[in-house]
């Protein structure tokens, strides 16, 4: 004889009381997200909530229990919506600014036409005329050439006579000088008398012969004077060769030259 197994006895009530709770927590979360949503000013994410029912495993056998009460879901107001502050308009400047100007364009100046220049008709010129003021104007500078050279020859003979009459006298005063330290003076000499001597010479300045040209009127002082040009040879040479000169006159005088 076989033996049937016991099953527990099914609890209907308990099962009921599972799916209207479930149902209830469903219904609740699907209130918080709807009015979550409606709360947002700007909507982020779409969340798609899919709601499925859920089976109750069945329960173990437990005893009875009175039915619980469901609490009636709370209801929640959404905040406030902030409304937007109206926007307004740039505040206009106190003082207009007004538009620059623009510079005008100077005024043409239209240039005056120049007269052409007058051009003044030139008088006729003869020629018997022109030729005869050519040859004048040559003429003229012809002299003045000539004038000009004149001049200058006459300036450079001054200037050589000066030169030479300079070396002349230097020559004369070195020979004179030789002369007057050879001259023994005699006594009594009265006033200063001149006496002029002719002397010649060789152009090594070797004295030949010398010559009272002019007497003193002392014969004495005349033949010292002699004999101190004798004594002087060979007298003082030239520094410039043409300064020589076979004869001179050399004058002398006691006191001074």
């Amino acid at each position: 004889m076989t033996e049937t197994p016991i099953l527990p006895p099914s609890n209907k009530a308990g099962k009921r009381a599972s799916i209207a709770l479930a149902i209830a927590v469903h219904l609740l979360l699907a209130g918080f997200l709807f009015y979550g949503v409606r709360w947002q000013t700007k909507a982020t994410d779409v969340v798609e909530v899919e709601l499925v029912r859920a089976v109750a495993e069945p329960a173990p056998a437990s005893p009875v229990a009175p039915p619980v009460a469901v609490p009636p879901a709370p209801t929640f107001e959404p905040p406030p919506v902030p409304k937007p502050e109206p926007v307004r308009p740039p505040p206009k400047p106190d003082i207009a600014i007004k538009e620059k100007e623009k510079p005008k364009p100077p005024p043409k100046v239209e240039p005056k036409p120049v007269p052409p220049p007058k051009v003044e008709a030139k008088p006729r010129v003869d020629p018997f005329q022109e030729q005869l003021l050519r040859e004048t104007e040559q003429l003229t500078q012809r002299k003045q050439a000539e004038t000009a050279a004149q001049e200058l020859n006459q300036l450079k003979a001054a200037q050589t006579a000066s030169a030479r009459n300079k070396a002349v006298a230097d020559y004369l005063g070195r020979i004179r000088g030789k002369i007057r330290g050879n001259i023994v003076l005699p006594p009594d000499i009265k006033g200063n008398p001149e006496a002029i001597f002719e002397v010649t010479q060789l152009p090594s300045g070797e004295v030949i012969s010398v010559k009272v040209k002019k007497s003193s009127g002392n014969p004495a002082l005349d033949a010292a004077v002699e004999r101190a040009i004798l004594k002087s040879s060979p007298l003082p040479k030239p520094e410039q060769n043409d300064v020589f000169d076979r004869l001179l006159n050399i004058p002398y005088r006691p006191i001074g030259d």
